[in-house]
């Protein structure tokens, strides 16, 4: 086993054969057609950091998540603890941190395993060290948060599988790690013993599409040579052209096109230019439909290498795309990371229903759990994924303006893209997979006129100064720590295709929600038990599917459930007391929620609170029951401060009834967060999302106050 590292890659992808992909750790660029919106787009990807840890560019940032997981011991998902003390997420106390060479963390099957705990996601310090709640700032990141300012970032999007370099390289390549157990599979760790399932460049062979992997051969790509990856960290690919873990690759010959394709490369080592064939191809107009750009170690942003090295090295890869006018005007770069190094993140990732996490799924979860090695505790059951978000910026004249693209992707969603663009599919994609993560063409606007490259900042002094490795450095938290501060503002949000229902229906077995996916994306939702305190459960819907499930409430109760782009409700009360039911209802692509309140038989007034200004309204088509009628008092509506407001519901007699409150989210850019109480009771609700409307949008105001 080999303990180690993520590179820098790009997938470039062209509308004829021929391109770049990157592998899963890598940097990815992809080159794409005008006149072509199916065309896929991959970015470079840098080694291990956390979208936590790359605090800015993603937009949900620490501390103003205003929904977050509860953990087990009661506290908010950022209050990790190793049963002695506890961390926050913190900016180590270093100036010229972006230049810093911060230690590596554990990050393999066993550790992600650990911390992740079957979704209830609270052993981090122990499986990863008080280091893992490290995050940077725009100060120690400025060229990543440039390019964030200046295209599109993705922060829906997760690693594959919680562990290692390799494993999530494998998922990028082929799809999956061999989860059926053959070919030499299912792959774990960075073992690297010769693999024979089919990697998708292989298809893309097989159906005439052209593809090459940009990279340095080290001291060789052999077995001599250890596959490029050598110990001087300024030459070859750091192991990260994972496709040579394959034994076709392995055994070809020269003439062949594994070999010709995936094993030759620059000769840094004689002072060559890392990315001379890149740029030969490019002001020749020679670049293949697929490219893929596998990065030298330096350059990788794995630990413990600095974030300002791999700003140096994007921005060579940059300058190589924009050198030639027409390449660019047919481009799009993906850059991301292929697994989190450890590093935090606070968003508990999807992750399919198993043996191990109940629930339920209207889609196959075959292939998506691994049932442990006895006597092994390297090899644990668990889910194979999804792992913690990474960052992820799309690159192209069609991604320009500072999107936010907040659909959930994780690494087979650059498989799923070229899927689009050439219409060769992978089969090793499990269809959970195909369900939760999208294809990455959301993060488009391919109806617009492809913009020239905007003007970035000048990283050429970011360079190595010198040849050598350097020591750990190793972060303090504070003693007492405190939460970090977002950005203030929100970012332009591109239009997704979620439009998920959540209904609820109290029976003598407990609570029965009904979850309703009206959208065109499936979505994967996870419903945390804090009251009666038991496992999380997991729920996956595909699109235009239902399903229903039981959750524990006879007595007290409260159960959160979590889903993408900030979709959440929150149910407690008691049930031996509770008279309301509450629903929510869009009203076509308005903009506009219908707040249904149902009283069981009981006279009881609502109190009914928005934390966006302007957005309740009581409503016309109050229907009253057997007994007596629910009124809704306009005349209550009221706006109190910090874009807030608040109406009262009144309730009278003593048959059922309904009553409904209109809610306006125009105001809000799609957004709502409505909490409902019954005064005097613990009947509490909590629903809040984004409204999709079809349009263009904004990121969650509430993140950036």
């Amino acid at each position: 086993m080999t303990a180690r590292r993520d590179g820098v890659h790009a997938l470039v992808i062209r509308p004829s054969p021929g391109t770049h992909a990157p592998s899963p750790g890598a940097r990815r660029l992809l080159r794409t057609s005008s006149s072509d919106p199916e065309v896929p787009h991959v970015p470079p990807s840098s080694a291990a950091r956390a979208a936590r840890h790359r605090d800015g560019p993603s937009p949900v940032p620490a501390g103003r998540d205003p929904h977050p997981a509860v953990l087990p011991s009661g506290k908010d998902v950022w209050h990790q603890s190793d049963g002695t003390r506890e961390v926050l997420p913190f900016r180590p106390d270093q100036d010229e941190l972006g230049h810093a060479f911060l230690e590596g963390l554990p990050h393999g099957w066993w550790d992600g395993q650990m911390a992740v705990n079957r979704g209830r996601y609270d052993r981090w310090l122990p499986a990863k060290g008080t280091t893992t709640m490290a995050h940077l700032e725009r100060r120690d990141a400025a060229f990543h948060y440039q390019l964030a300012d200046a295209f599109t970032v993705c922060d829906g999007y997760y690693c594959s599988f919680i562990g290692n370099t390799d494993p999530n390289r494998y998922y990028l390549w082929s799809g999956w790690v061999g989860n059926d157990g053959k070919g030499g599979g299912p792959e774990l760790y960075n073992e690297e013993l010769g693999y024979d399932w089919t990697t998708y460049p292989e298809r893309l062979e097989a159906a005439g599409v052209s593809w090459k992997v940009y990279q340095d051969e080290g001291t060789g790509l052999d077995a001599a040579g250890s596959w490029g990856w050598t110990q001087d960290p300024y030459i070859g690919n750091y192991g990260d052209t994972s496709l040579l873990y394959f034994n076709r690759y392995r055994n070809a010959k020269p003439g062949d096109a594994l070999y010709e394709k995936a094993r030759r490369g620059t000769t840094a080592r004689t002072g060559d230019d890392y990315l001379r064939i890149l740029r030969e191809d490019v002001r020749a107009g020679r670049l293949p439909a697929v490219s893929y750009i596998s990065a030298p170690e330096a350059f990788s942003e794995h630990s413990n290498w600095p974030t300002a090295y791999g700003a140096w090295y994007i921005a060579q890869v940059l300058d190589a795309l924009t050198s030639n006018p027409e390449v660019w005007s047919r481009t799009a770069l993906f850059i991301t990371y292929d697994e989190n190094d450890g590093f935090f993140d606070h968003l508990v990732p999807p992750m399919a229903t198993n043996p191990d996490i109940p629930g339920a799924s209207t889609v196959s979860t075959e292939f998506e759990y691994y049932p442990g090695k006895a006597g092994d505790k390297r090899f644990p059951s668990g889910a194979y994924g999804a792992g913690p978000r990474v960052p992820m910026w799309v690159i192209s004249p069609w991604s320009t303006g500072g999107w936010v693209c907040s659909e959930a992707f994780d690494h087979t969603s650059v498989i799923r893209f070229m899927e689009r663009r050439f219409g060769v599919r992978e089969p090793q994609i499990t269809p959970w997979r195909r369900a939760v993560f999208g294809d990455l063409t959301s993060a488009f606007d391919f109806s617009r006129t492809p913009a020239a490259p905007p003007r970035l900042m000048d990283v050429a002094g970011w360079a190595p100064t010198d040849r050598q490795r350097h020591p750990d450095y190793k972060p303090v938290p504070p003693a007492a720590g405190t939460m970090p501060r977002q950005e203030p503002g929100t970012r332009p949000a591109r239009p997704l295709g979620y439009d998920l229902r959540l209904d609820e229906r109290p029976t003598d077995q407990g609570l029965v929600l009904t979850l309703t996916n009206r959208g065109r994306l499936g979505a994967a939702l996870q419903a945390r038990l804090l009251e009666p305190a038991a496992a999380p459960h997991s729920y996956t819907v595909e699109a235009g599917r239902s399903l229903s499930a039981t959750l524990p409430a006879t007595g007290a109760y409260h159960v959160d459930v979590h889903g993408p782009n900030g979709f959440y409700r929150s149910y407690a009360g008691d049930r031996s007391q509770d008279a309301v039911t509450v629903s929510l209802e869009p009203q076509g692509h308005s903009g506009r929620l219908r707040l249904v309140v149902t009283r069981q038989g009981r006279e009881v007034d609502v109190e009914i609170t928005s934390a966006y200004p302007a957005a309740l309204r009581a409503g016309d088509d109050v229907e009253g029951g057997a007994g007596g009628v629910g009124e809704a008092a306009r005349d209550e509506h009221d706006e109190r401060g910090a874009g807030s407001a608040s109406l009262r519901d009144h309730g009278r007699g003593k048959g059922r009834s309904r009553s409904a409150v209109r809610v306006d989210t125009r105001r809000s850019g799609g957004w709502y967060d409505l909490t409902v109480t019954v005064p005097g009771t613990s009947f509490r609700r909590v629903l809040a999302g984004h409204l999709e409307t079809g349009a263009p949008s904004v990121s969650d105001p509430q993140l950036g106050r």
